[in-house]
């Protein structure tokens, strides 16, 4: 038997890496005091991964989160996008990189009060070169694919908690981004709903996209493919 033919393939093997964090530390200075939010931490987030980084409230799993989001700097350790080292890159370049890349959910929505849910969806795109009447196809369709398409001139105040946060992942994905990161998404919905979004989520990882949570919730967590356990701003466990 050829010995290489036996060997076992490890899944990950081949898998391109979206965003490598190298030994990232965070630190905050509050006079004499020095609090570590995140100490030496590795982490990889491969394309095609559903992960969850959960741990105990003041964890650092919001930091982390912050950090993987490009809208926190670490104190130390590199954050390498797609093989280029962001560490350094200035506001402007950053700002870019978050509306090309990433599709942000937050627990508390963060939805514009007196707007409709198409223009919601389609205010990133405000900020590429897409034509307007591209815009609000683009918006359509992500409506429609979080089923929304007969809410899209309601604004939030009109719609449920569930149905604010199906805008907002409808949003997120507006600009089809490389990686979808959501934190604590269902945190401000009940059992049954939030239990709707995950199943969103799950399917939209199986049309092959990339998705990271936060959760304080470990059966929440469990839905993952990939969880990350994090406490004292350390990685304490990783299951794949």
């Amino acid at each position: 038997m050829n010995k290489s033919s036996s060997k076992v393939k490890n899944p990950e093997q081949g898998r391109k890496t979206i965003l490598k964090l190298d030994h990232i530390t965070k630190r905050y200075a509050s006079g004499p005091n020095i609090f570590y939010a995140l100490k030496e931490v590795c982490l990889e987030i491969n394309k095609g991964d559903f992960m969850a980084i959960t741990g105990p409230s003041g964890s650092g799993k919001s930091t982390l989160m912050h950090i993987i989001g490009l809208l926190d700097r670490p104190t130390s350790g590199k954050v390498i996008l797609e093989g280029q080292d962001i560490s350094s890159q200035n506001e402007a370049n950053l700002a870019r990189l978050r509306n090309e890349t990433l599709g942000f959910v937050f627990q508390q929505f963060n939805l514009l009060a007196k707007t409709s849910s198409l223009e919601n969806v389609t205010l990133p795109l405000l900020y590429s070169d897409t034509p307007q009447a591209d815009r609000e196809q683009i918006g359509l369709k992500m409506l429609n694919k979080v089923d929304l398409s007969d809410k899209l001139k309601n604004t939030p105040a009109q719609l449920s908690g569930g149905e604010q946060q199906r805008v907002a992942i409808a949003r997120a994905l507006v600009n089809d981004p490389k990686i979808i990161l959501a934190d604590e998404p269902t945190g401000n919905l009940d059992s049954k709903t939030g239990k709707s979004i995950m199943k969103l989520f799950k399917d939209l990882h199986a049309e092959g996209r990339t998705v990271v949570f936060v959760t304080h919730d470990v059966d929440l967590a469990k839905l993952a493919d990939k969880v990350i356990v994090i406490k004292d701003g350390k990685i304490v466990k990783q299951t794949c």
